[in-house]
């Protein structure tokens, strides 16, 4: 469960990071954009929320498909960076400062492995989509990027029996990413898609994608939040208006964690699929 003594560990690597997450400087980049332009689909400038926008590395890919992103994140140095590509707040992923069925559409791109407790995330999606708001995920592959995946091999990866073991850590086979810098959770496949439907998520597609001959890294899934929802579910937590997020307020909303950023872990440099 994500308490007030979580931390935004992303804080002291944002400069490293906004540069890391640079389409320019990698395919891997490229193909994370590609794969949420084809799961999001087309907007009417409607708000997209964009959870655990990081340094809002993702934002141009939302707007140039014709919605209006918004970004939430626990990182303060991070939204300094995404303040420039969207509005942005400071805001727990557990505890969006948003009303229940209040936003059109959401994204949360290469985070679930930054969060303690990604189920908790989605629940929170799940409240603050509007009946039939649409959501993607987009993330590392749970079955093939993790502590337990050797992936030195681009035509094969290796799984040991760590695949079961969910606790954050920063074992990797590559030395300079993400995950070896920062460390990272573990979701696997299953729990993953029970979150999603716990959370009153249907999911519509999924979708997984890799380098060219190689063993996909990244999975996503485009769902729609059921018109009963599980708004009822939240009925007794206080929450603010959408526009609470509209402004670039970093000062907005308490800031306990749920460790919100866009990650992920364990490429090297030029494919940083699990960052």
């Amino acid at each position: 469960m994500v308490t007030s003594r979580t931390t935004a560990v992303y804080d002291e690597h944002a400069d490293w990071y906004n540069a890391l997450m640079s389409p320019a400087g990698s395919d891997y980049i490229r193909r994370v954009h590609a794969t949420l332009a084809d799961l999001l689909g087309r907007g009417d400038g409607s708000t997209c929320l964009d959870v655990c926008c990081g340094t809002g590395a993702h934002a141009p890919t939302v707007a140039d498909l014709g919605w209006s992103p918004v970004g939430v994140d626990l990182s303060r140095n991070q939204l300094r960076h995404a303040a420039e590509r969207l509005p942005v707040a400071v805001a727990d992923a557990t505890a969006l400062p948003l009303s229940d069925g209040s936003v059109p559409a959401a994204v949360c791109v290469l985070a679930s492995t930054d969060v303690p407790d990604y189920a908790a995330v989605l629940r929170e999606i799940g409240r603050v989509l509007a009946p039939g708001g649409r959501f993607v995920h987009l993330g590392v592959h749970p079955c093939f990027v993790g502590a337990f995946a050797d992936r030195q091999d681009v035509s094969r990866t290796v799984i040991d029996t760590g695949y079961a073991d969910r606790s954050h850590t920063f074992a990797s086979w590559n030395t300079t990413g993400v995950r070896a810098r920062l460390g990272a959770w573990h979701v696997p496949l299953a729990e993953l898609l029970n979150g999603a439907v716990t959370a009153g998520l249907r999911i519509e597609r999924t979708v997984e994608a890799g380098p060219r001959d190689g063993v996909p890294d990244l999975f996503g899934f485009t769902a729609t939040v059921s018109p009963s929802g599980v708004h009822a579910n939240n009925a007794d937590q206080p929450h603010s208006s959408p526009s609470g997020v509209h402004a670039n307020n970093p000062d907005q909303r308490h800031s306990s964690p749920s460790g919100v950023h866009a990650n992920n872990a364990d490429q090297p440099h030029s494919s940083p699929s699990g960052a």
